[in-house]
């Protein structure tokens, strides 16, 4: 087939991973990248070879460019992917979807009337770890799943990430930076959400920031960091979550477990593509670590596009779909409307799951 030309929009620290990864992937041609500040997308562009650098409105009127990579801010997801959709670029953005439920429904409408598809990060369950929990749950091994726990505790990002302002601003908070790690691997393993519940609180009004470069500086938080509810989902099962960057002394917790009628299984952290499975049975004292399938254990960010491309190429359906996307975006903001209006929320979108990666392919090969 037919290598997908590929271009990147928003050349900030999330997109050297990908930039890295796409030049591995069979079909992708990675052959433009752009930035509001074009010093930044050269810089990029000279480290990981890219020919051309571009403004955002360059590579959209570029027609050899059929598949964008949206990296910017989540503040700017809908504008810029909608700029792409109507360029009629297929698009995959990182995560969240969009910031508002409103933006998500037009991404989805718009690529829909454009005939172009439309996913989105996170891609972690393409890794090994959760391709392998879910087989262990495919093939019975805890009987029925009946519930779920999830855990994302973390002290925040302002005492390491360079920028972290957004992540207190709309579209930020432990939720929507993290939940849909969570909530697409549940999703992924347990089908799709049917009512949440949920609360919210906000420790701190103000962070400092501790990290190189603004040190010192203050950001206001406009956004709960504390987060917590639960999920029934249209099969049964109820999951409890809990994200939060107001553990300032950290936590043991597991990121997810899985409560089946024979037994439980411990899923890996879904920020990560590998990690530790294990699973324990009824009447059992120890734990069984389950070998990981073969397949995507490392940093393999940009193999969501690298699906969808090869789901342009075949026809099939791509796994990361803005359907999956914005199901997770409803039910993020599904726990803030449940907390604010003191009510459980019935989730009005659906999905279906992504279908496992096949066993047996080549490295950075899918199909």
């Amino acid at each position: 087939m037919d290598k997908v030309k590929v271009g990147i929009i928003g050349c900030g620290k999330i997109s050297s991973i990908y930039m890295e990864n796409c030049q591995k992937f069979e079909l992708l041609d990675l052959v433009a990248c752009a930035d509001m500040d074009l010093a930044r997308a050269a810089v990029q562009a000279e480290k990981y070879q890219i020919p051309l650098v571009y403004t955002t409105q360059q590579l959209l009127d570029d027609p050899q460019i059929e598949l964008v990579i949206n990296l910017t801010i989540p503040s700017a997801h809908a504008e810029v992917s909608l700029k792409a959709i109507a360029a009629g670029k297929h698009v995959y953005v990182e995560k969240p979807l969009a910031v508002t439920r409103e933006e998500g429904l037009e991404m989805l409408a718009a690529a829909r009337a454009k005939g172009v598809l439309l996913g989105s990060a996170p891609e972690t369950f393409f890794g090994a770890g959760i391709q392998t929990v879910l087989k262990l749950l495919a093939d019975g091994v805890i009987g029925k799943p009946v519930a779920a726990s999830s855990f994302m505790l973390a002290r925040g990002h302002e005492h390491w990430h360079p920028d972290p302002e957004f992540y207190y601003a709309a579209g930020g908070g432990p939720m929507f930076d993290m939940g849909p790690y969570y909530l697409t691997a549940l999703v992924q393993l347990l089908g799709p959400i049917r009512t949440v519940t949920g609360m919210t609180g906000t420790a701190l009004q103000e962070r400092t920031i501790t990290s190189e470069k603004k040190a010192g500086q203050k950001i206001p938080v406009s956004i709960p960091t504390h987060v917590a509810g639960t999920l029934q989902f249209q099969s049964g099962v109820i999951a409890t979550m809990i994200t939060s960057f107001d553990i300032f002394g950290g936590s043991d917790l597991p990121p997810i477990e899985i409560y089946g009628t024979e037994g439980t299984v411990q899923v890996p952290d879904p920020n990560t593509f590998g990690g530790t499975v294990r699973y324990r049975l009824t009447g059992e004292q120890e734990w069984t670590e389950q070998p990981l399938l073969p397949g995507y254990e490392e940093n393999t960010r940009g193999i969501g596009p690298a699906d969808m491309a090869s789901a342009i190429r075949s026809g099939r359906a791509h796994r990361a779909s803005g359907d999956m996307a914005y199901h997770v975006l409803e039910a993020m903001w599904a726990f803030h409307d449940s907390s604010d209006a003191k009510h459980f929320y019935e989730m009005k979108s659906t999905c279906t799951p992504p279908a496992p990666l096949p066993q047996g392919l080549a490295p950075y090969v899918l199909d």
